[in-house]
């Protein structure tokens, strides 16, 4: 555990970043983000989704990969993290997965150990306004798997970004015993800018969890836009961080007995009915 933090509590860091179509700048960028949120005291630090490669083209995209256990930027993040004594959450990265890539998060431990993965089980395939079309399936070889950790202060929940949009997985986590449920994200400005914020306190409401969700932002080298808006959210649905539509990071304080609280008050994970559809 820490030394930096009680039992019950610590500090997490979110890191909002632009990344590119170039591994070593997006390598760098994170780098030196991940030392900020440290040096301001987050035992827990996550990046956003695509943190190493944004990258739309698949052609181009699969020269670039690797096969995780090729991939020198895992070895990078994981004397990162035991260097800095952290947990450290790489919101995803690509990787080379049969014939296709997979959308894939790492955590490590202060020790500089893989301790799990996570596979992106939602594509995102859709058309959206002014002719953004996206077909991620095209590229990324979608998970079959939910993904659970135990951290020094209790169980963590994995995502990525569309997976959002499927309340089952969370439920799923929390009940599970995940207290601290993350997403990391790269989401559109069309979509963001409308429902990101709603998404994200619903996760949180409905399962009287933490919700760390770290972003995107900006304009990429690809022509894409993503929304930023990192956020943390208590298990009240209280926002208590918002990275707004800059590069950089928060840290914010989490004690995990208002979890207990929160679903001390309202027991719906224990309300759940088998409802059979009337015909």
């Amino acid at each position: 555990m820490s030394k930096k933090s009680p039992k019950n509590s610590f500090k997490v860091g979110l890191v909002q970043m632009t990344s590119s179509d170039i591994i070593a700048d997006n390598m760098a960028a994170a780098d030196r983000l991940i030392r900020e949120a440290a040096a301001k005291g987050a035992d827990f630090v996550l990046t956003p989704e695509m943190t190493t490669l944004f990258d739309f083209s698949t052609k181009q995209m699969m020269e670039k990969i690797q096969s995780e256990e090729k991939d020198v930027s895992l070895l990078h993040f994981a004397a990162l993290a035991k260097e800095l004594g952290i947990w450290l959450l790489i919101g995803s990265m690509a990787v080379k997965k049969n014939q296709k890539a997979a959308n894939r998060s790492f955590l490590f431990s202060p020790s500089g150990k893989k301790v799990v993965s996570y596979d992106k089980i939602h594509m995102f395939d859709v058309d959206l306004p002014g002719e953004e079309k996206y077909r991620e399936s095209n590229s990324y070889e979608a998970g079959d798997r939910a993904v659970i950790a135990d951290l020094p202060w209790g169980k963590v929940g994995l995502s990525i970004c569309y997976d959002v949009r499927f309340p089952a997985l969370y439920r799923l986590l929390a009940k599970a015993g995940a207290v601290m449920l993350t997403v990391p994200a790269a989401f559109t400005y069309i979509t963001g800018k409308d429902h990101w914020h709603t998404l994200l306190k619903a996760r949180a409401i409905e399962n009287a969890s933490y919700v760390f969700a770290p972003a995107q932002v900006g304009n990429h080298s690809n022509g894409r836009k993503t929304f930023g808006h990192s956020l943390i959210i208590d298990p009240w649905g209280h926002i208590l961080g918002d990275g707004g539509a800059e590069i950089g990071v928060m840290v914010v304080e989490i004690d995990l007995e208002l979890v207990k609280k929160a679903r001390a008050r309202i027991a719906s994970l224990s309300h759940d009915k088998n409802i059979q559809l009337s015909s």
